[in-house]
């Protein structure tokens, strides 16, 4: 299916549902600390395995733990700590939704993702300039 951008609900969640897993790896994205947040100039980013969350809703709310696996088809992390009892008395991890969760601590052993966040603050440090060259204008 080609990624189309349309107003309309029904539209929006076929595509939702049936994205591809690099689109996938985007919508899994969640918002950095403060201190993160001014140490790289960027508000969100894709959680991975080895990121340090704190997750904000639900039961394990105010819970900070390691992400230790990251499922893109059901859209699910699951975290150190974060865990629930099954039917036959075992440990199993519960699945949050990224949107819950807030990055505290960033695993930069990847080169990739320091390209990323690079290139992702020189986008916004533009962006940013150009809508105060654009209110410099206006005023």
């Amino acid at each position: 299916m080609r990624w189309v951008k349309s107003s309309q609900p029904k539209k929006q969640r076929r595509a939702f549902f049936n994205a591809p897993l690099h689109k996938r790896q985007k919508m899994m994205a969640a918002p950095l600390s403060r201190e993160l947040r001014e140490q790289y100039g960027i508000r969100s980013l894709p959680v991975r395995v080895g990121d340090e969350v704190v997750i904000l809703r639900g039961n394990f709310a105010g819970h900070r733990g390691k992400v230790v696996e990251v499922d893109l088809r059901r859209m699910r992390i699951y975290v150190q700590g974060a865990t629930v009892k099954n039917a036959r008395g075992e440990e199993r991890y519960y699945p949050i939704h990224p949107s819950n969760v807030m990055i505290v601590k960033l695993d930069l052993s990847d080169e990739r993702r320091k390209q990323i966040i690079e290139r992702k603050r020189r986008a916004r440090e533009e962006f940013l300039a150009i809508i105060k060259a654009g209110k410099g204008e206006q005023g």
